[in-house]
């Protein structure tokens, strides 16, 4: 699980911002994380409150939305869904495609005061 890993590596980088920025509290820290990233949004939130414990994030809610794993075919140039269907092109069956979105994993948000 490298899920522990990337929330004490964006910790970091939050506490660095927030000291560049003279911040004291942040309330919500939204995560852009896409279905085809490799990384399993529960098990972010899963170890998120654990890793900001004794951390300037303590109180910090943490939000993540996912996004699509979306593709063209390369045969049809169809773009659709790679997840929900299983990397098969739902015109023309083809399984050659080029990825268009749900690589993604970042910080989107940071809703401080």
């Amino acid at each position: 699980m490298h899920e522990l890993g990337l929330v004490i590596n964006i910790i970091k980088q939050i506490e660095k911002y927030m000291k560049e920025n003279d911040l004291k509290k942040i309330d919500t820290l939204v995560l852009q994380v896409g279905q085809l990233s490799e990384v399993y949004p529960k098990y972010l939130m899963d170890v998120y409150p654990f890793a900001i414990e004794n951390t300037m994030l303590k109180d910090t809610k943490l939000l993540i939305e996912e996004t699509a794993g979306i593709g063209k075919c390369n045969s049809c140039d169809f773009i659709y869904n790679l997840v929900k269907n299983n990397n098969e092109c739902p015109i023309c069956s083809g399984k050659s495609f080029t990825i268009i979105s749900g690589r993604e994993f970042l910080i989107k948000e940071i809703h401080a005061y």
